[in-house]
């Protein structure tokens, strides 16, 4: 009886402080679509007439793609709109230049590729850029291989030139699971699909180190090449100034690495000279907003872009955001949409993807040939990383193109369980497994370890997804499966490497992807088109709505929620299901990406 009347109130009180958290959430998102609103008003001011100097700030961290969320009200401008806004820029006789905040401690190798050709190509159409860094503090080259092509480089004379390469960290669990009398289960195919090994290794594989090693140094020698063309040097004078690190700001200047020392407001000031009297500042974001082209009929160019994990279902169902991912529903719908709008002569998909469910990477496979199948040309363009469910989703495209220093391939699969038993004995939980049907029907649980014939089956099944997956790549760039069987394994490869291999057409960024698909719409170079974003945003009032649709229920469901996400089973039930992954078959490259 005790209990009872425990669980009651419990359960009221439950609904209440749910109800309470939802007037909250409702009120600071009224709060923030206001905020956002008057932001927008006192941005109305008219930009300068003349002497725009643009200022990016290349230390905030940034998502490749717009987040999905309405309420992404404080997100910074994407690195595609950054792209976007100085392409616009160029033709822009207002603007005379851009000052950049370097980024002091690196950035992801594809991204600061992506800005680097901005700037080459920015400084191209005529204009000036001056960056000014508070120190290459961190020991990352991509930092400095983000700006280097700048017309002048300022650093603050008290701070210090550290790029010296790049390195990666990677985190093994097999000897905690140990510990914890936990027992990973996983089977992968092959030797190099290495995101298995976080959980049943506890070091490198020789096939992990060999890709790791071969992959971090295609990405310095990139940069480095594209340093020393920068800077006028040899790629051997830049290496031995990286391996000599660290280096005062003095004999960064000696060295010819940057071009004047000083405070940021002195190089600021220096920009303004550049661009003449009068001239004004003028954030990027802000001139984003006020700058957009005007309405034309030139034809249009569909963009969908994916970023994040490769899921099942509609990943973009919640209003809130959290973790960008791709959702198999949606993106395919997206792309289904773009092929089916008489308007869309080509589509440009852009990746950023460490891959993820088998499933939906194969949903979007299919609605991509759909495409091409209604007469749509498709282009992939991949960010910093397009490996595994990732590349899946390039195979079958017209063209790709890729960073030299993108990571992509990671063409294999892997699966399993951990088997936590005995870890939850240690704490006195006990979870029994109860089953009918046939022998497989536990064969995912948890709490036992597989038996023969279960292995036996689950290998088979991944054995079967593989096929599917090398047989796609051959198909899709037209390359013998004997071949395809080589060079996947799971092997993580480079963009630079890839093009070598033929899993690529072309090292470009994204405006070169614009005019891949411009070429295979039949348009002329200079033809003029519209980007377009499918599907469209959705407005915070209709995320709202969507949200708060059925608000007591909810209020209601995530009050008991949260009285069962206490409970010591399920978050220790939780953390197992986290360190597992995702049940099932998976497309997934756990490769960390050096910054």
């Amino acid at each position: 009886m005790k209990q009872f009347w425990v669980t009651f109130f419990g359960s009221i009180v439950g609904v209440v402080v749910g109800s309470v958290l939802t007037v909250i959430v409702v009120f600071l998102m009224i709060g923030a679509m206001i905020n956002s609103a008057m932001e927008g008003a006192q941005r109305e001011t008219a930009l300068p007439h003349d002497g725009i100097v643009l200022e990016l700030d290349l230390r905030t961290p940034r998502l490749d793609s717009p987040s999905r969320s309405p309420f992404a009200f404080a997100e910074p401008l994407s690195v595609v709109d950054i792209v976007r806004t100085l392409e616009r820029a160029e033709d822009d006789a207002r603007v005379q230049g851009v000052f950049i905040r370097a980024n002091e401690f690196g950035l992801s190798p594809g991204m600061a590729e992506e800005m680097r050709n901005a700037i080459a190509d920015f400084r191209e159409a005529g204009k000036f850029v001056i960056t000014h860094a508070q120190g290459f503090e961190g020991t990352s080259v991509t930092g400095y291989f983000a700006v280097s092509g700048s017309d002048e480089i300022w650093l603050q004379d008290t701070a210090s030139f550290t790029p010296a390469g790049l390195a990666s960290e990677v985190m093994f669990l097999g000897g905690l699971f140990e510990h914890f009398n936990a027992e990973p289960q996983f089977e992968q195919f092959h030797e190099y699909k290495n995101a298995a090994n976080t959980y049943t290794q506890t070091g490198f594989t020789d096939a992990h180190r060999e890709a790791a090693e071969s992959y971090l140094g295609s990405i310095y020698d990139t940069a480095v090449a594209a340093i020393a063309g920068d800077r006028g040097f040899s790629t051997s004078e830049i290496r031995s100034v990286f391996e000599t690190a660290p280096h005062t700001a003095e004999a960064a200047l000696d060295a010819g690495l940057v071009d004047r020392l000083g405070h940021v407001v002195e190089a600021r000031e220096a920009a303004l000279d550049r661009a003449g009297a009068g001239s004004e500042v003028v954030e990027l974001a802000v001139y984003h907003e006020q700058a957009s082209p005007a309405w034309s009929n030139a034809p249009v160019i569909a963009l969908i872009e994916g970023q994040g994990a490769i899921v099942t279902g509609d990943a973009d169902a919640n209003p809130l955001g959290g973790d960008e991912m791709i959702g198999g529903d949606f993106t395919s719908e997206a792309i289904l949409a773009a092929a089916d709008d008489p308007n869309v002569r080509a589509i440009i998909i852009r990746v950023d993807s460490p891959g993820g469910s088998a499933i939906a990477s194969d949903q979007i496979w299919h609605a991509i040939n759909r495409a091409r199948e209604a007469g749509k040309p498709v282009v992939v363009s991949m960010a910093s990383l397009a490996a595994s469910g990732g590349y899946y989703m390039a195979a079958p495209a017209d063209y790709v193109l890729a960073h030299a220093t993108t990571l992509t391939g990671s063409i294999g699969v892997l699966g399993g369980k951990i088997v936590l038993d005995e870890t939850f004995g240690m704490v006195g939980l006990n979870v029994e497994t109860l089953s009918v049907g046939g022998e497989y029907a536990t064969a995912m649980s948890s709490q036992e370890a597989w038996t023969d014939s279960q292995r036996a089956a689950f290998r088979a099944q991944m054995a079967d997804v593989y096929d599917d997956f090398t047989r796609r790549v051959a198909d899709g760039r037209d390359l013998p499966l004997e071949r395809v069987l080589e060079i996947a394994r799971g092997r993580v490869w480079t963009g630079a490497q890839a093009l070598d291999l033929g899993l690529v057409d072309e090292i470009g960024g994204f405006r070169d992807a614009v005019d891949a698909a411009r070429e295979l719409a039949g348009l002329a170079p200079e033809d003029e088109v519209r980007l377009r974003r499918f599907p469209r945003q959705r407005t915070p009032l209709e995320a709202f709505q969507e949200l708060f649709g059925v608000s007591a229920e909810s209020a209601e469901t995530a009050a008991r929620l949260n009285a069962l996400m206490e409970m010591p089973e399920v978050r220790a039930a939780i953390q197992a299901r986290q360190e597992a992954g995702q049940p099932g078959v998976q497309m997934r490259s756990r490769v960390a990406v050096p910054q």
